[in-house]
């Protein structure tokens, strides 16, 4: 049928129970249910009014709309009142929608509130665009001359110091013509991993089986030249012993500054550190809203762990929750909108507890005032496996999706036996992740070292795909450690380390158009 544009809404005649939203994001079957609950929250509309007719390609969902007994709602102002409230709605869901219309997503042209002054403004973009285009392409065409002849310099240079003044003033000089450009997510050319498929939901929970798994490594900014650079750096140090233990002895002997732990160290605190030695430092440690804990408490074992803002952490390193501390983790979960959690630790090793299981075997728990539902359980290879949970706030009726990742083969102070498993669940915690400005939680027993080793090898790789070239890895570990105590524990997770990002470079390099 025509379609007929009505106070901005795409409509089409002969379908009139049927509405479309175009999300920012795919989303899977059981997550759209989970945002057509929330939409009908948001806007208060009575309950079974809309429901989930579809899930198409392209980021859109099908809605059917029931007939309102009070003649309040229809299906053009549930499409309308949807944009309008779209804050709100992705307060809630992390979701935006994009668009919105009357009819099957298959009938969807794009909607737009106002179109009088798009050509103009399209113009006048396209015209700055071009301008400013042209001066970054002429900025870096001389910066990538100077860069060829350091490489070429570099090239015949036998020295190992020298080398790596070349390497360093190399990246410098990368650095700041990169500065102009916009960096590409890591995980750009992933599609996001569903915590629910639609063969996957079952009743109280599902779990399912999958034989291997490997990922390709993510789109990144890395040339050629810089990649062999940084690989040959990164090898030089894994080779020279002497440079490792020299920069392993200065990171164990830095001390952080500020350094305090007076409220993890409070008597009333001390029995929820599961040790007695590790503690979160007062100008960093995750506090807690009071009010809605089980114990009136602000305190956990948890540190945020930040890259180069320090208003958005991109991590929340803690400890592996003792019994009496699962609902300080859960209110941890939602106060901070974490979507993901990384848990790099076995329950029982060795005969010794390292963990209490937080999460529901099947069905569903309750901890205080969040509720915990066991939705799916996928074993993707013997190294790792993902759990899926809706997780409810009791007070405010929300609910969220919140995807596990556990990896299973690391064992207490020593590195996993395969680099590129790692390395392959980093893709997959990424990929799933991509998009999201809330902290991941990444926890093991102790909070600090193999979570320490996964935040250390994730944010220098992270750093890299945006752009940067200067790897110290040492220093970034320095950077960690002021901000949690004991962050890598031993020598051998930081050499682990080193070998980790070296193989994901190499593994980059060879997926790069020769």
């Amino acid at each position: 049928e025509d379609a007929v544009k009505d106070d901005g809404i795409q409509t089409h005649h002969g379908d009139i129970h049927f509405m479309y939203l175009k999300l920012s994001t795919d989303v899977s079957i059981s997550d759209a249910r989970q945002f057509v609950q929330n939409l009908t929250d948001i806007l208060k509309l009575p309950p079974g009014l809309v429901e989930l007719n579809d899930v198409g390609p392209d980021r859109m969902i099908s809605l059917k709309v029931r007939s309102d007994p009070d003649g309040i709602w229809d299906v053009k102002r549930i499409a309308k009142e949807a944009q309008k409230d779209n804050a709100l709605i992705e307060k809630a869901t992390g979701i935006t929608v994009e668009g919105a219309g009357v009819g099957r997503y298959e009938s969807y042209v794009g909607v737009k509130e106002d179109n009088r002054y798009v050509v103009l403004s399209f113009a006048l973009v396209g015209t700055v665009a071009g301008v400013v285009l042209a001066v970054v392409v002429i900025y870096l065409c001389k910066r990538h001359s100077r860069s060829k002849q350091k490489l070429s310099q570099l090239a015949t240079n036998g020295d190992g110091s020298e080398a790596t003044k070349d390497y360093q003033d190399l990246c410098r000089q990368r650095m700041q013509g990169k500065t102009s450009e916009k960096p590409e997510p890591l995980h750009a050319a992933g599609s996001r991993i569903n915590s629910v498929s639609e063969t996957q939901v079952r009743s109280p929970s599902s779990r399912s089986s999958t034989s291997s798994w490997s990922e390709e490594p993510a789109a990144t900014n890395m040339d050629i030249s810089t990649g062999h650079i940084v690989l040959s750096y990164m090898e030089d140090h894994l080779k020279n012993q002497d440079r490792l233990d020299c920069e392993w002895n200065a990171v164990s002997s830095y001390i952080a500054d500020p350094s305090s732990t007076k409220v993890a160290t409070d008597q009333s605190n001390m029995r929820k550190n599961r040790f007695a030695d590790i503690h979160p430092y007062d100008h960093s440690r995750v506090i807690l809203s009071s009010n809605s804990n089980v114990s009136n408490s602000d305190y956990i074992n948890a540190s945020y762990i930040t890259d180069h803002d320090p208003r958005n952490p991109a991590y929340v390193a803690t400890q592996g929750p003792l019994p009496h501390t699962v609902a300080d983790f859960w209110q941890m979960v939602w106060e901070q909108g974490s979507v993901v959690i990384v848990m790099l630790t076995k329950l029982v090793e060795n005969g010794a507890t390292l963990c209490h299981r937080y999460w529901p075997e099947e069905g569903s728990d309750l901890y205080h005032i969040h509720e915990v539902h066991l939705v799916s359980e996928h074993i993707w290879c013997d190294d790792y496996l993902v759990r899926s949970f809706y997780l409810k706030n009791l007070q405010t009726s929300e609910t969220r999706t919140v995807t596990q990742f556990h990896f299973l083969t690391w064992p207490d102070l020593s590195v996993p036996a395969s680099i590129k498993a790692l390395l392959d669940f980093r893709r997959k915690v990424n990929k799933s992740f991509r998009g999201r400005s809330c902290p991941i939680v990444v926890h093991c027993s102790d909070g600090c070292g193999r979570t320490g080793t996964y935040c250390l090898i994730d944010m220098v790789l992270n750093k890299m795909a945006k752009g940067t070239k200067e790897i110290d890895m040492a220093a970034t570990l320095e950077h960690i450690r002021d901000q949690r105590m004991s962050m890598v524990k031993t020598k051998e997770q930081f050499q682990f380390s080193l070998a980790a990002v070296a193989e994901e470079v190499h593994a980059i390099l060879k997926a790069l158009p020769q």
